[in-house]
Order: C-alpha cells, then sequence, then structure tokens
C-alpha cells in the first residue's frame, strides 16, 4: 500500500463495525475481511494463524460450522458492502477480539498493528452502544442486556432497533427478493390484531409471508381467487398458525396490505412475486383515504 497516512485513510472509509457478527455468544470477525483490512490473502492469515496454533485456543479462534457459514450468507444476502462469501472450499474461521490482537502480532506488520488498534477501537465503540441503550433493549420481552449470550437474541436486539425507523416507501428491482421478503415481512409484524391483504392473485408464497406474523393475528385475504391457493393450502396454514380466512370479491385492482385496521400500504404487484419483477410499496398517510378503503371493505 503505501504510506501510514494512506492506510489510515483507507481504513477510516470502512464501516469497521459492519464486519463484527456475533457466533457462539462471542463478537467475532471473518477471516475474510480481516484479510481486506490487513491487505493480505485469506489463506496468508490463516496460514499465519495456522503456523503459530498454540496462541489461538479456540477462545481466540474457532471454525465455522456449515450451519452456521449458510446463517451468515443468508444474513448478508443483500449486505450493503456486497461482500461475497461464496465460493470456498473451506469453512471460514472467525476471530475474537483477543484472537485480533494476537493476529497483529504474528503478522508482524506495521499495517497489522495499525489496522488492529481501529478493530479494538470499533470493539469498544460496539460494547458502548450496548450499554448506552441498555433502556432501549429493557423494553424487549424477555430480553436484557446481560442476556444478549446468543445470536438470535442479538438479531432480535438489532431488528428492533431497525424497526424504530420507519421506511416509509421503497422500490425493489427484478431480484431483489431478499429484500422485498424482508420488507414485508417487517410489515406484517407489525400487526398486533388484523391483517388485510387484497390481492387477486395468491398461492402458498403468499402464506409463507403470513406465517411470519404475530401469534393471535388474524388474517383476512380478500381478492378474485384467481391464485392457485387451494382450500387444502388454507387448511394446512391454520393447522399451525391459525386465524386466515378468504373473501372473494373482484372490486380491486390493486393491491392493499392494512395492518389493525390503522396502517394500509399500497403495493405494486401481488406479493407473490415480491423481488421477481420491479415494484414499489407505498405507506398512504391520508387519513380519510384509509378510512375510506377500510369502510369499503367492511
Amino acid at each position: 500500500m503505501g504510506s501510514k497516512e494512506q492506510v489510515t485513510k483507507v481504513i477510516d472509509n470502512i464501516e469497521i463495525q459492519s464486519m463484527i457478527y456475533t457466533f457462539r455468544g462471542k463478537q467475532v470477525m471473518l477471516d475474510s475481511d480481516l484479510a481486506e483490512l490487513y491487505q493480505v490473502t485469506t489463506g496468508n492469515l490463516n496460514k499465519a494463524m495456522k503456523r503459530n496454533a498454540d496462541r489461538f485456543p479456540e477462545r481466540y479462534c474457532f471454525q465455522l460450522t456449515k450451519e452456521e457459514y449458510d446463517h451468515l450468507r443468508f444474513q448478508n444476502g443483500t449486505s450493503s458492502s456486497n461482500r461475497n462469501y461464496g465460493g470456498r472450499r473451506y469453512m471460514p474461521y472467525v476471530f475474537t477480539e483477543q484472537g485480533i490482537a494476537m493476529l497483529s502480532s504474528v503478522l508482524r506488520s506495521d499495517i497489522a498493528v495499525e489496522v488492529s488498534i481501529r478493530i479494538m477501537d470499533s470493539f469498544v465503540a460496539m460494547r458502548k452502544f450496548l450499554i448506552s441503550n441498555q433502556e432501549l433493549f429493557s423494553r424487549l420481552d424477555r430480553v436484557e442486556l446481560k442476556q444478549l449470550e446468543t445470536d438470535q437474541k442479538l438479531d432480535e436486539v438489532f431488528n428492533y432497533i431497525a424497526t424504530q425507523t420507519e421506511v416509509k416507501q421503497n422500490i425493489f428491482f427484478d431480484g431483489q427478493i431478499y429484500d422485498a421478503f424482508s420488507f414485508i415481512v417487517n410489515i406484517i409484524k407489525k400487526a398486533r390484531n388484523k391483517l388485510i391483504l387484497i390481492d387477486n392473485y395468491v398461492d402458498t408464497s403468499t402464506l409463507n409471508l403470513f406465517c411470519k406474523k404475530n401469534k393471535g393475528v388474524s388474517v383476512l385475504i380478500a381478492g378474485s381467487g384467481k391464485g392457485s391457493l387451494t382450500s387444502q393450502d388454507i387448511s394446512t396454514f391454520n393447522a399451525q398458525y391459525k386465524g386466515l380466512t378468504l373473501k372473494t370479491r373482484d372490486d380491486f385492482h390493486d393491491r392493499f396490505l392494512i395492518i389493525d385496521d390503522k396502517e394500509v400500504y399500497h403495493i405494486g404487484a401481488s406479493i407473490k412475486d415480491a423481488g421477481k419483477k420491479s415494484f414499489g410499496i407505498t405507506k398512504i398517510e391520508d387519513k380519510e383515504l384509509i378510512a375510506s378503503l377500510i369502510n369499503k371493505l367492511r
């Protein structure tokens, strides 16, 4: 790379915190992300670790299982950094904060030392974030800051934080299936009592979205029935999730998703096709329009 100033500038532009994950109750970083920061190949980084295996006990470094790796790839399928975790011939290694500090000593380079300092600062900043938001976290049912020991619990916390900044409209282009799926699921999870979908074309893909609803929330699907949903599909859904009913009507062309008779989203395509073609979702803010739509359904 060049001078230390050049290295510093590059690292300043990298969101190190976005590279920190939680596995087995530990905050860790991937070998490939660390290699990028240290400006070495992933293979050479892991060779340095293995040559000094006695310095890297499992609490410093461990290899992900296939299940953990698949979960990681799923999480990052739409990552803003677009990092590619595919095509590897072996499961990646991850390093804890202590393991990262040890890496800087075995790599023996000025860049490694400089980068490690910045990584340590990022770990500290993340811990401060968790502590400073303890009051917010305490609002989550059965989740306290001291209990954040698993990846699942951390996911609950950060998903909750994400919902505090509402995105009221979005456009998804063809191929953004995961983005569209996640956006619609987040809307569905907002419901506390009732969900109404107006959509003329529904199938089991539609039900796959509604199975993410909160327990006890009823679902009414109103439409012309031109989709492929069968009575057996409905029975199967209700056997596990309960609360689904269908109502046939052909006086709607557009698609709408209504939350608790209070919030209405206009959807530009049948949600079974979310992400397969370009479409938009917009939250309707006009209270009179919302009231008139809900009244028409009664």
